[in-house]
């Protein structure tokens, strides 16, 4: 999954998704698109997408593991 689609911004700030894109996702007139600013750049995805990448953002690597590798740290640097 994945790819590369040109687009170019008309006169009236619209954008049109390749033929392919829409099929391959799903989406269907009045479909809700968000776009995410990031320092990478712009990224549009569904809202179905933009929660996942949220959840992800937001949790992070979980509690335990981050204890258990700052454990290691600290032992790997007693052992050296």
């Amino acid at each position: 999954m994945g790819g590369t689609y040109a687009v170019v911004v008309g006169d009236k700030g619209r954008i049109v998704l390749p033929v392919a894109l829409r099929a391959r996702l799903g989406l269907t007139p009045g479909t809700s698109l968000l776009l995410l600013e990031t320092d990478q750049g712009v990224v549009m995805t569904t809202r179905e997408q933009g929660r996942r990448l949220l959840r992800e953002q937001i949790d992070g690597p979980g509690l335990v593991e981050g204890l258990l590798e700052d454990r290691r740290r600290a032992a790997a640097a007693e052992d050296a």
